[in-house]
């Protein structure tokens, strides 16, 4: 076991490429900046699946199998107040798997269901989604048009609306949620082994795995390109010059990425590589295991049940 002081995170920019001039970060800068916060991010995610958690202690297999079932049920549940009870599930399970809430809650909100509520406004408005009127918006008067559209005379929200939009805001935050706890509680080469548990081609799971290894290798590449460009600048660049720079780093990417595949491969086939990769993991189903499967099947196939309108809440 590592103590603990070898465990904490001190991903950041080095002290040349922080102290402030009072101008904007460039461009060049925020990228790096945020291949950081990658690093980081990649870092405490194999801390979290190494808790002895509710998640971590079920089998990698059982864990994705349930989670697919799961996702499938709440993409066909109509029924908002059976998503909010399941979001809520995913929310006690992601604080018995000794998850921080507040981490989780921004992993799961800050892109894609917000990016969801965005492309949803429109549904909110009587143009779409006719029905009862919540917010009246604009009084446009009789014959009001938009090109050859016709307007209603009134631009209003409606309660219709409003319910479409939630229930696919929901539906998508409790999908993203399942899909982040399965990622946050599962070793990626286990997670990339079990894939083999859903009939996934040897070829895709072996294409996964080695872009997740080497992006980590190009990265840390990317940023030594910037730190030496950095530690040998006397003043900044003007933004013609920058992006070439980026431009030809870029070019000499692509070619380092090439050779370093052909050299890989080379060593893998060297090393007796002869197309699936072997992970000493062993599987071993136990009844926690079982417990926690037929669980998820039950709520799953409730909320089918419900989707169907077989069952009345």
């Amino acid at each position: 076991m590592l103590p603990e002081w070898m465990q904490k995170i001190e991903a950041g920019p080095c002290a040349c490429c922080t102290i402030s001039t009072g101008r904007k970060k460039g461009f060049v800068q925020k990228a790096i900046s945020d291949i950081f916060i990658f690093f980081e991010e990649c870092l405490l995610n194999d801390n979290i699946a190494q808790r002895k958690g509710l998640l971590q202690s079920l089998d990698p297999r059982v864990k994705l199998i349930s989670m697919v079932i799961l996702i499938f049920a709440v993409a066909m549940t109509r029924d908002i107040r059976l998503l909010v009870v399941v979001y809520i599930l995913t929310l006690i399970v992601a604080y018995l798997s000794r998850i921080e809430l507040w981490f989780f809650l921004k992993r799961v909100w800050v892109f894609i269901p917000i990016f969801a509520g965005i492309i949803m406004i429109p549904i909110l408005f009587n143009i779409f989604t006719p029905g009862d009127t919540l917010i009246t918006i604009a009084n446009l008067g009789p014959d009001a048009h938009l090109g050859p559209f016709a307007l209603p005379a009134v631009i209003t929200i409606t309660r219709q609306g409003v319910m479409v939009a939630s229930l696919f805001v929901v539906r998508v935050a409790t999908c993203v949620s399942a899909a982040v706890l399965l990622f946050l509680t599962t070793p990626r080469d286990l997670l990339f082994k079990s894939l083999r548990s859903l009939k996934v081609p040897k070829v895709y799971i072996l294409t996964l795995d080695m872009c997740y290894r080497y992006i980590f290798l190009f990265s840390d590449m990317i940023k030594d390109f910037y730190t030496a460009k950095k530690s040998r600048s006397i003043r900044a660049l003007p933004l013609v010059e920058e992006q070439k720079w980026v431009g030809s780093r870029v070019g000499y990417t692509l070619v380092k990425a090439l050779s370093m595949s052909e050299k890989v491969h080379g060593a893998m086939i060297s090393r007796g590589f002869s197309g699936d990769i072997k992970i000493m993991h062993q599987y071993a189903l136990h009844r926690r295991d079982y417990v926690a499967c037929v669980s998820v099947c039950a709520l799953s196939i409730v909320l089918l049940l419900a989707s169907q309108n077989l069952i009345k809440f």
